[in-house]
């Protein structure tokens, strides 16, 4: 069924994009990610849905893999790592941005937002028709009151990130996306694998792994046994989105 989110046809921000990928723009009130799941066939891949808000840096990109669904959503990943990147290209000195699997992004310890993915239904050994990578991020808090009173949540602004509003980081997004895709293309998922792990906060004597399927893998030093966290279920529910505002919790 088509969404229902209308296209804004006055306001149409100038995102500086590298080849391949399409702007879309939506109203402030358009939902990126529910527009580019309903129209991922007509919008074919790099499409790229922005919606041009003051206060969170928002889209969702279509992507077309080569490859079976199962092993394809490790694209989330790709994803994870170029919106790390693009933050870490505007952040000051210092600043640690980290990931709690599988889909929340932290800066110094506070929520700035995430990422998610869909994809249709269909066979797990069959390339999907298409999947969809959506990012959300907070750029300016809009909460009232001591922000000391809220210190697991954060905004790039006040994180002193420079000139990081919106459109600069979507469009720094767009450029390591297509980095690591073509890490991933030439020498393995294991380039991107490496990169996410890298910003799990470190805990002594855990090795992690990513399954060919995206599942976390764990490995406890000096004991045989695997723990197995599943990338599926956890993508069903974002950890990181708020469902009564729409944005990062």
């Amino acid at each position: 069924m088509p969404s229902q989110t209308r296209v804004n046809v006055r306001y149409k921000p100038t995102l500086d994009l590298p080849p391949g990928f399409r702007l879309v723009t939506l109203r402030e009130v358009g939902d990126a990610f529910a527009h580019a799941k309903a129209n991922a066939v007509e919008l074919g891949a790099g499409a790229l849905v922005y919606v041009g808000r003051f206060d969170l840096a928002e889209f969702a990109v279509v992507l077309e893999p080569d490859e079976p669904l199962r092993t394809a959503r490790r694209a989330f990943y790709a994803g994870l790592v170029a919106l790390a990147d693009a933050l870490l290209a505007h952040a000051p000195p210092e600043k640690e941005i980290r990931f709690a699997w599988p889909d929340a992004i932290h800066v110094d310890l506070g929520l700035v937002g995430g990422g998610q993915l869909a994809w249709p239904e269909g066979d797990e050994d069959a390339p999907p028709a298409w999947l969809v990578f959506g990012g959300m991020i907070r750029t300016v808090s809009m909460g009232e009151g001591d922000p000391g009173l809220r210190p697991l949540e954060t905004a790039l602004e006040a994180e002193g990130f420079d000139d990081a509003g919106s459109a600069r980081v979507v469009e720094s997004f767009a450029r390591h996306l297509m980095v690591h895709i073509d890490a991933w293309q030439e020498h393995g998922f294991a380039e991107v694998a490496k990169e996410y792990l890298a910003r799990l906060a470190p805990v002594s004597g855990l090795r992690r792994d990513l399954d060919e399927n995206g599942d976390l893998l764990l490995r406890r030093v000096g004991k045989a046994e695997v723990e197995r966290r599943k990338l599926v279920p956890a993508l069903v529910t974002p950890s990181w989105l708020d469902p009564n505002t729409g944005g990062p919790r």
